[in-house]
């Protein structure tokens, strides 16, 4: 495509935005999840549709979604408060640890099982959809006519939010047993310990700062709060990185600190960011649509229906129900729920690009494999998460406004 001028690119990339928002809203009219409409526009526009965009740079996509996943947490802890975070807080990070590990165990069984995949295979496609995603589980709960109890919404946000370090270290698990057989599972415990740690930490840390930047600078020009944000973001991921931490729990640590903190601007900075937010999730999805050649998805419909039947019927509710099991506050009807609410987008697929960059065999068969099984959670589960919440009686008629989310000075 070297024909392409810079401004010939320009324009085309504005149409694509332009009509993929578009073609998300329109899904989301119909009751399907936008992502939906962002991933079906990408494959029209890829070279198996009249688009005819060749793109198959996996690490490239592999960056971009990183990248797009830093600002959609971040956005996603500034609209969280803490007086909601709080009390389910415990029950949210053995979801989104232990629940992430029961999910990958038995989706690695049944993936050995029913498609004939090494173990190490299996384990690996186990590991690249145990959790659920943070911009879909987001962006279709905040659009929910439905208004959800309180603590059952900040339990499936905060766990969609903080349950990607365990899918990420999971993976990396298995990359490195694919790559090193015979290494001990045990030897890689301690550094998910650290990762955790130094994540959130270091992600408390830069909320911290953030906030507190603004609030002794004072800057004159309103807009430069907006590139202190985005720093901000790019900070706690990278020095959580480099210091051998989890960048994605940083992201989202920095955002709930630093959104339950009083500083200049607060209200402008959290309205940028969900645009951001929005934006990244608009380009993710339509850069991991390109990625895909819809001939090939027929060939692992079968496979791809059966590990969806897995994870919404069998794994997810067993991670909810054995990892709740402690937690009486929340009764059989929330636990359905959120079992139910545990849905897949942009982050398996991201995932799923790490076996084909690192060379792994039957890496495009997963990928496709995570590709159709995102498309038939988002389609089954996402219209239905507000009828379901009315069935179990879990919604909560509307009241006065809500207070504002509680700040410390």
């Amino acid at each position: 495509m070297d024909f392409i001028t810079p401004e010939l690119g320009f324009l085309i990339s504005g149409v694509l935005l332009l009509t993929t928002v578009i073609a998300g809203t329109l899904s989301s009219r119909f009751g399907v999840p936008a992502l939906i409409g962002f991933l079906a526009l990408g494959m029209l526009a890829g070279s198996d549709g009249p688009g005819g965009i060749g793109f198959a740079d996996y690490q490239m996509a592999q960056t971009l979604g990183v990248a797009c996943l830093i600002f959609i947490l971040f956005s996603g802890g500034l609209d969280t408060p803490w007086k909601a975070v709080r009390p389910v807080l415990s029950p949210a990070l053995v979801l989104a640890t232990v629940g992430v590990l029961i999910s990958a165990g038995i989706v690695t069984l049944a993936t050995v099982v029913l498609l004939d995949f090494s173990p190490l295979q299996g384990f690996l496609l186990g590991s690249v959809i145990a959790s659920t995603d943070a911009a879909a589980v987001f962006a279709v709960l905040r659009t929910q006519e439905t208004r959800l109890r309180e603590d059952v919404l900040s339990l499936i946000e905060l766990e969609s939010g903080s349950n990607d370090p365990m899918a990420i270290f999971l993976v990396g698990v298995a990359l490195a047993m694919i790559a090193l057989p015979g290494v001990s599972v045990a030897g890689f415990l301690p550094d998910f310990a650290i990762q955790m740690l130094l994540g959130a930490g270091i992600g408390a840390a830069c909320g911290f700062g953030f906030a507190l930047l603004l609030k002794k600078t004072r800057l004159r020009q309103g807009g430069l709060f907006l590139v202190v944000a985005i720093a901000a973001a790019m900070m706690a991921f990278g020095l959580a990185g480099v210091a051998g931490g989890s960048g994605f729990l940083a992201a989202y640590a920095a955002g709930i600190v630093a959104g339950n903190r009083e500083y200049p601007g607060r209200r402008a900075v959290s309205q940028f960011m969900d645009g951001l937010a929005w934006l990244a999730q608009v380009v993710m999805f339509l850069t991991l649509g390109l990625l895909v050649f819809p001939h090939q998805l027929p060939g692992v419909a079968l496979e791809g229906l059966a590990i969806t039947a897995i994870l919404m019927l069998v794994a997810r509710p067993a991670s909810v129900f054995i990892s709740l099991a402690p937690f009486k506050a929340f009764d059989w009807r929330a636990k359905i729920f959120v079992s139910w609410a545990g849905l897949r987008g942009a982050v398996p697929i991201v995932l799923a690009t790490f076996g084909i960059v690192a060379g792994v065999e039957n890496g495009q068969t997963m990928f496709n494999i995570v590709f159709f099984v995102v498309l038939a959670s988002s389609l089954i589960q996402g219209p239905t998460i507000g009828l379901m919440a009315q069935r179990l009686g879990l919604g909560r008629a509307p009241a006065a406004p809500e207070a504002e989310p509680e700040v410390v000075p």
